[in-house]
This record gives structure tokens, C-alpha cells and sequence, in this order.
């Protein structure tokens, strides 16, 4: 929301475009517009899209757009939120709906923001959510006139509606709005559609009482009155949506000399002024002059001519498909001939042209609306009316059949075939098979409904560990009507599938592992060598053609590089450990263990003792205790002194006093080091023993 700023460079007159200012001085505005907004350029764009409808209250906050909105007031009240952060909508949403319901609120966002909006006042009694920045006059100008209509009835319906006294008929000049500026576009579809119906019955009691007042209501009746036209039952107010405004006649009356009168019609007709413009036309001067003489031949037969141009004018304008100037000429010809047999059978081609656009045009809103109009002021006979009406329910119908298998459409698209619960695939489906299952769509929406849990399946069937999804998507399809064969089909596919890539899997694992072994990387990297692949292969493909070859070459390249261990004095367990998991020979692995035996045995290990040589001895801790009591002793240890020249496997083989120095001597001799003892050029490991003393110091 925007945040408070100065007002004092703001005006609300800004809000209404120079271009409206004529329509806007001489017509009522019949709603007070508020903005909450601080950008002066919104203020603009928003006026030029009214067009003069409505003047605009420019404030600052929610609080002083309250202000004016609890106030009791005599027209319909609007509020339009100006959304610079989605975050703040609601709160102000809320704020006014509990402190002015009677208010209608547009929201505008800009379009970066404007789905986060929309989530934000759903379940509110936001009327729409419209783009700025810019503004779109046309989407606007649309929906403010069902803006227009609810509000109306929504002050309607706050307030008990005062009975008015019926206006005189002698005024000097009784002008009501005209044709133009009541003329308000119809709603064609977008987010104010949903309640663009609102009033509709308001609307036909009031053009009821329109064709009332035009037939009845124009001074003293003439002296050839035809009989009362019946009236509609009175009919009650009603929360539907309703139809903006059609054009209406000017039926003002003037008042003066008959003869003066006559003399401006006759010059009017002769400059083809029939029914413009407005306040100096021949209709207008003729039927004042019935007014004023209602047994006035000339003026009666004026009128008759006036209606001759005019029925040809409706003609003209209905064949054209120009049905708001065709609904302009009818109104101006029913206001100059009443009772003239045609106005019926023009009425009733008005209508069925209306509903046929409307229908057409796929605006069924719209086209209910014409059509309970029609019903209650009598324009159709029955019989069109019942064909109207059928044809109405069965487009209603293909409508709200297309909308769900659309939506399923939508969320199969979108992944969405059963989660969430009240706006998946599945919860659309169900609708549509609960009030529409003969449709074909219904059919299409549930085949394709079932293909994407066919495909869900699959694709959890070739995943690694997807079993339970698999099934989870397999019973779905069950539930929706898949037969055992194609379930059983799908699991037959799926099985060869996953059986084909496991042998692609098995024939790169055996790949790699041969590239491995030329290259001499048999067991390192631990996670790239030849050891690694093989292994990854017995797991994913044990019956792989390519496994017991592999694995051969392997064992053996492992084999000779464990012998060449050997020779060299080195220790080879571990890879005849992997030769003998891979399938090695069991005589190529004895033979190894023979050689290191053999070579081991050549050598006197007292020699190989004899030549020790300590690199780093540590003399071992005296026993706090056995220093204290005056107590001395040895150890005898073995231990091995490695290739490498460090200890291993220190053990105590006696002690005198026993156990007394056994722990200090063993953690002295693993810290001692030696020189690598070297055998025909290789480092190999040497038993040797020591004895460890442990004398008190001298007095």
C-alpha cells in the first residue's frame, strides 16, 4: 500500500480527464470514487479509463479513505486500493470490509504482482484485481460498469429505498441523461464477469417502468389513447448481476406556443435534425406539440414521419450488426409512436439480435441477462423464449464442461493429477463425471486423466527403488477404469525396461572396468579404479556376458603385481585378498604365498637382527609406585620391526617383579624407530627381542 505522503500538489479533479469534462458537468456522477494512492500518474491513467463516470477522491491511507466511507452517503460507494506490496493488501481489504461493507473495492497491481495479489484477498469480497502501471482503459472502463451496478444495489439494499413523488410532467424542460452518456459498455469476459449478472431483475423492473413512463408518462394522453398497455408483476430486488444502462430516448417536453413549436419541427425536418441533436430536433418539437395539443393533426402526423426514418434507421443499423445504435433508434421510435403496432415486432428483433451476439460472442453472462429481461417486460413470445432458454442452458452447459476439462487439462499439465485434494486433475474430473458423465469431454478429460497415471507409473516403475510409488500410481489407474490387461501391459513393458537398462548399466560398468585394468588403475582411486566397476557390475548386472571376462583380466594383473611385491620384499596380502574375490587362480595365489615364505626363510633373522639399527629410542617411564617402594626390575619384550622401520606386535614375554613394568616398557618400545632393514635391495619386516631395565638412581 502506498505510504503517506503530502497532498498538497494532489487534486481530485485530476482524476477526471479534460476530454470527460462536458459529459462529467452536465450527468451526476452516480458512485463516490476513493483511491488510496500516492502516484499521481496512476490518478491520471485511472481517469482517462473512466471517462467522466465517476470523479475521483484521492487519499492517502486506509484510515482517511474510512473517513469518508462510513459516512452516510447517497450514492454507492467505491474504494480502489492502489497495491504497491502485495503484503499489504489484505490487512487494508479487511479493514475496510469491517468498517464499510457497504463499499465495492478494486485492487490495481502492477503485474509483476499482481497473481500474489490475487492470492492475497482470496476469500475477500474483493470485486476484481486489475493491472497498473499502465492501466488498461479498456479492461477498466468494462468492469467499472458492474462496479457501478453493485455498488447500487449494494447501497440498495443498506438502506430502505424512500418513496420518490413522481416527477411533474409540466416541467419547463425535463431533460434526463442522454443516450450517450448513460451508454456504459457490457461486460465481455475477464475477473469482473463473476458478477456482472448482479441486479439483473432490478434492471428489467426497471426498464419496465421505463417503457411505462414513455408510453404513459408524457403529459396529457392524446385524444385517440389506445387501451393500457398490461404492467409487469412487481418484481423484488434481487442479488443477480444486471445489465449496464441501455440507450434511452430524450423524453424531455417544451413548452410554449403549438405553432412555434410545429415551425421549429418543420425546419428540423428540412435539415434532417430528426432526433439530434440533443434539445433541437424534430422529435422533440412534435411531441411537445402533442403534449401541448394532443388533437394536433400536424404534429401527430410528424410524428409519424419521425418514426418512418427512425424504423428505417433500425433496420439499417441492425443489418449492420450495430446493435447499440439499433437499440437508439428503437428507443427513439417507441418514444415518438407508442402504440404503433411495429414498436413489438422491433422489440422482439432487438432482442433475439442482442442474444444472438451475445451467445456468439460466448458472453452467456450477458446473454442471460437479455434473456430474463426479455421474459419479464414481454419483447419475446413464448415460443422464442422457450427455444432461447434451451439454447441458453445447453451453451451454459458446454461452457461449464469446457471450464473442467479444461482445468484437468491444466493440472495434468502442471503435475498436479490428485494432490492438493480441492484442486487436482482428479477433483475436476469428479465433477465433470458427477453432472456432464455423457459428455465427450468428460470422456477425453477421464482418458486423459488415466494415461497420466499410466505415465506416473511407468515412471516410478523404472526409477531405483519405486516400487510402492509404482503401485500407488498403478491402483489410480485401477480407480479410474484401466483395465487388468493394460495394467498388466504397463507392468510387462516396465519390467523389460528396467531389465534393458540394467544391462546398459552392466555393459558400461564392464567398459569402464576394462579401460581401468589397461590402464593400471586396478584397485586405485578407490571410487575410479578397476575393482570399483567390476564390483558395481556383479551388483547391477550379475548374469552380464562381460563379467566372468573382466573379472579374469583383472584377477590376474592383480596376481602379477602381487608377485612382483613379493620378490621385492613388499607385503602382497592385499591385493591376493582382491585376486581371490575377482575368481584368481587358487594355485597362481599359493604360488605367491610360497615365494614370500621362501624369501623370508633365506634370510637367518638373527643376522637381519644383528643388523638393527635404533634411529630414535626413548628410555621408558619409571613406575611412580615401584620408585616410590624402592623397587627395580626388567622386562623381556619381541616385537617386529616392519618395513618401514617402525614397531609392531610388542609383546612381554617375561617380567621380574612381574606386571610391575610391563606397561611402561611395552609404550617405550612403540616409540621406538629403526632403520628399514634392506634384503637384495627391498626393505623387509625383522623379529628381533630386547630386555628393558629398570634400576633406581644412585644415592
Amino acid at each position: 500500500m502506498a505510504s503517506a505522503v503530502s497532498r498538497s500538489s494532489r487534486n481530485p479533479a485530476a482524476a477526471t480527464p479534460a476530454s470527460a469534462a462536458g459529459t462529467a458537468a452536465s450527468v451526476q456522477p452516480s458512485v463516490d470514487v476513493t483511491a488510496i494512492t500516492t502516484r499521481d500518474e496512476f490518478l491520471l491513467e485511472l481517469g482517462q479509463a473512466l471517462g467522466g463516470e465517476a470523479s475521483i477522491r484521492p487519499v492517502d491511507s486506509v484510515a482517511a479513505a474510512l473517513e469518508s466511507l462510513g459516512s452516510p452517503a447517497r450514492r454507492g460507494q467505491v474504494l480502489i486500493l492502489d497495491a504497491l506490496h502485495a503484503n499489504e493488501v489484505r490487512p487494508a481489504v479487511d479493514a475496510v470490509q469491517g468498517r464499510a461493507p457497504q463499499a465495492v473495492i478494486l485492487v490495481f497491481a502492477a503485474e509483476a504482482l499482481e497473481r500474489q495479489v490475487a492470492a492475497a484477498v482470496k476469500g475477500s469480497k474483493v470485486f476484481a484485481v486489475l493491472p497498473s502501471s499502465p492501466v488498461d482503459p479498456r479492461k477498466t472502463h468494462a468492469v467499472f460498469a458492474s462496479v457501478i451496478e453493485e455498488a447500487a444495489a449494494r447501497r440498495k439494499r443498506a438502506a430502505p429505498a424512500r418513496a420518490q413523488p413522481p416527477a411533474p410532467a409540466d416541467l419547463e424542460l425535463e431533460s434526463t441523461r442522454s443516450a450517450e452518456a448513460l451508454r456504459v459498455p457490457g461486460m465481455s469476459g475477464g475477473k469482473g464477469r463473476a458478477l456482472f449478472l448482479a441486479g439483473a431483475v432490478v434492471a428489467a423492473a426497471a426498464l419496465a417502468a421505463g417503457a411505462w413512463f414513455f408510453t404513459r408518462g408524457n403529459g396529457p394522453a392524446p385524444a385517440q389513447a389506445p387501451a393500457a398497455q398490461p404492467q409487469a408483476a412487481p418484481v423484488p430486488e434481487a442479488q443477480e448481476p444486471a445489465l449496464p444502462p441501455g440507450p434511452s430516448a430524450d423524453l424531455s417536453i417544451l413548452h410554449g406556443k403549438v405553432d412555434e413549436l410545429l415551425e421549429k419541427a418543420r425546419l428540423a425536418m428540412r435539415e434532417r435534425r430528426y432526433t439530434e441533436p440533443p434539445g433541437d430536433n424534430a422529435l422533440l418539437y412534435y411531441r411537445s406539440a402533442v403534449a401541448a395539443n394532443a388533437a394536433n393533426g400536424e404534429a401527430r402526423a410528424g410524428l409519424q414521419r419521425v418514426a418512418g426514418v427512425l424504423a428505417s434507421r433500425f433496420d439499417e443499423s441492425l443489418a449492420a450488426a450495430r446493435l447499440d445504435e439499433a437499440a437508439q433508434n428503437f428507443a427513439n421510435f417507441r418514444a415518438a409512436v407508442p402504440d404503433d403496432p411495429r414498436v413489438a415486432d422491433l422489440g422482439a428483433r432487438l432482442a433475439s439480435a442482442q442474444l444472438t451476439k451475445a451467445v456468439a460472442d460466448g458472453n452467456l453472462e450477458r446473454a442471460a441477462a437479455l434473456l430474463r429481461q426479455a421474459q419479464q417486460s414481454g419483447v419475446l413470445p413464448a415460443e422464442q423464449l422457450a427455444k432461447w432458454k434451451s439454447e441458453l442452458a445447453r451453451r451454459q452447459d458446454e461452457t461449464k464442461v469446457q471450464h473442467l476439462a479444461g482445468l484437468v487439462e491444466d493440472r495434468i499439465h502442471d503435475g498436479k493429477l490428485v494432490d492438493p485434494a480441492d484442486d487436482s486433475a482428479k477433483y475436476y474430473l469428479r465433477q465433470l463425471l458427477t453432472a456432464y458423465a455423457s459428455s465427450p469431454n468428460t470422456a477425453r478429460a477421464e482418458h486423459d486423466l488415466a494415461g497420466a497415471y499410466m505415465r506416473k507409473a511407468r515412471d516410478a516403475g523404472l526409477a531405483r527403488n519405486g516400487t510402492a510409488e509404482e503401485e500407488r500410481w498403478l491402483n489410480e489407474a485401477r480407480a479410474a477404469g484401466v483395465s487388468a490387461a493394460d495394467i498388466s501391459a504397463l507392468q510387462h513393458d516396465v519390467a523389460g525396461a528396467q531389465a534393458k537398462a540394467a544391462r546398459a548399466e552392466g555393459d558400461r560398468f564392464a567398459q569402464l572396468a576394462r579401460e581401468r585394468v589397461r590402464d593400471g588403475r586396478l584397485t586405485d582411486p578407490a571410487q575410479d579404479s578397476a575393482a570399483y566397476y567390476l564390483t558395481q557390475l556383479q551388483s547391477a548386472d550379475p548374469d552380464n556376458a562381460a563379467l566372468a571376462a573382466v573379472s579374469h583380466d583383472l584377477a590376474g594383473k592383480l596376481v602379477d603385481r602381487a608377485r612382483a611385491a613379493v620378490q621385492a620384499g613388499k607385503s602382497a596380502d592385499q591385493d591376493l585378498a582382491a585376486a581371490r574375490r575377482f575368481g584368481a587362480d587358487p594355485k597362481d595365489l599359493q604360488a605367491v604365498q610360497q615365494l614370500g615364505t621362501a624369501r623370508t626363510a633365506a634370510v637367518d633373522p638373527a643376522t637381519l637382527a644383528a643388523s638393527l639399527k635404533a634411529v630414535r629410542t626413548e628410555p621408558p617411564e619409571y613406575p611412580p609406585n615401584a620408585l616410590a617402594h624402592g623397587v627395580s626390575g626388567t622386562v623381556l619384550l619381541s616385537f617386529t620391526v616392519d618395513a618401514k622401520g617402525n614397531t609392531r606386535d610388542v609383546q612381554v614375554l617375561q617380567s621380574t617383579p612381574a606386571g610391575v613394568f610391563d606397561r611402561s616398557a611395552v609404550s617405550a618400545v612403540k616409540r621406538w624407530r629403526y632403520a628399514p632393514v634392506m634384503v637384495n635391495g627391498a626393505a623387509v619386516e625383522v623379529p628381533t627381542k630386547t630386555l628393558v631395565r629398570f634400576e633406581l638412581p644412585k644415592q
